[in-house]
């Protein structure tokens, strides 16, 4: 009875937990929070210093007794306690202008394919210890469709990539169920440490995730630009040690994202080779949807295209399409009851044992 008036002044929340960012849903308000997924914490006091973007703007800046840790590797709880800290942060934050002292929200929360049962205990019980009353677990490709507008719940195949931070899903989804997938750890992190390696082959310079980031947001891309475009690329000189500038054109960027743009390629071939015919039929006339921060990337559209023959687009606002799912899911009842996994049993994984 507590709990249940306790919800009733709770906002419940939709939630995509991702490698590099996270996002929240809230029913009234749709996506209130867009923060990365790191946490910068005193380790000699324990105190959460910096949560999100502030967190992120201290990494390799930070003495030695300042952590700035991101609780999240490929998409799964690498970090059980900071994570269920950021969890709490962002919940509360939520909260912040309601009357309720003690939050309460139902949850529903996108969670990987390959998610093993350790790590769904993890989700759960991160989210359950950060304040929720009641959690949902959707696969996030099944997610990003809904958040993508796709009919993923009648007969016709919808093949949606969703390009994360930490890993690449591509799903066939059909009558509310992932027919057919494939995962890979090859994502806008490993994109990034493309950058950096061939910042360090090419240039003998070494760069900073961060920095490889804004080069390939600004003049990465999987197909020529229409004018070429060049910027400074600066780093540590490996001979010297001494701080270097070279400048980098959109090609020679272009040449360092190569191999992971023809990886994710070969993986949605792979998915189409085991895919039923007649859902191939439905593909081939509805073509791909592309969701994920990683779908932004200039001409990955035009490149899957050109290589599978087969038309591709862009989601609408592709960063939010899983929390846009999720959030969607909390009005429909029935539909997420149909689409949430089992959740794991209560038997307490190996991590959490004292």
């Amino acid at each position: 009875m507590f709990k249940r008036l306790l919800g009733k002044l709770s906002k419940d929340l939709g939630i995509d937990l991702g490698t590099a960012n996270t996002l929240v849903y809230s029913q009234e308000k749709g996506i209130v929070i867009n923060e990365p997924s790191v946490v910068a914490i005193n380790q000699r006091t324990g105190q959460v210093l910096a949560v999100g973007r502030d967190a992120r703007s201290m990494i390799d800046k930070t003495p030695p007794h300042i952590k700035t840790s991101r609780p999240l590797i490929n998409g799964v709880i690498s970090d059980f306690e900071v994570a269920e800290r950021m969890l709490k942060y962002f919940i509360d934050l939520v909260h912040q202008e309601t009357f309720t002292l003690v939050p309460r929200p139902r949850v529903v929360i996108g969670v990987p394919l390959e998610i093993t049962e350790v790590e769904r205990k993890a989700v759960e019980d991160a989210v359950l210890s950060a304040g929720a009353r009641e959690v949902f677990l959707v696969e996030e490709p099944m997610a990003a469709a809904i958040g993508a507008r796709l009919p993923v719940m009648e007969a016709v195949g919808n093949m949606i990539v969703d390009i994360g931070g930490g890993t690449t899903e591509v799903a066939v989804v059909s009558l509310g169920g992932v027919v057919t997938w494939k995962a890979l750890f090859v994502a806008g992190d490993e994109m990034n440490r493309n950058i950096v390696q061939y910042a360090r082959e090419q240039f003998g310079l070494l760069i900073g995730d961060r920095v490889a980031e804004e080069i390939k947001m600004k003049i990465g891309s999987a197909a020529p630009l229409g004018e070429p475009a060049v910027l400074p690329l600066r780093g540590r000189d490996l001979i010297t040690g001494l701080p270097r500038e070279v400048m980098v054109n959109d090609m020679q960027i272009r040449e360092s994202l190569a191999r992971s743009v023809k990886t994710i390629i070969e993986n949605i071939k792979l998915t189409l080779e085991t895919t039923p015919p007649e859902l191939v039929a439905d593909i081939y006339e509805r073509g791909i949807v592309l969701a994920g921060g990683g779908a932004l990337l200039h001409g990955l559209d035009s490149a899957i295209a050109k290589e599978i023959q087969i038309p591709v687009r862009i989601a609408d606002d592709p960063l939010t399409c899983v929390v846009r799912g999720c959030g969607a899911l909390l009005d429909q009842e029935a539909l997420l009851e149909q689409l949430a996994l089992p959740l794991a049993t209560e038997e307490q994984p190996a991590y959490l044992m004292r």
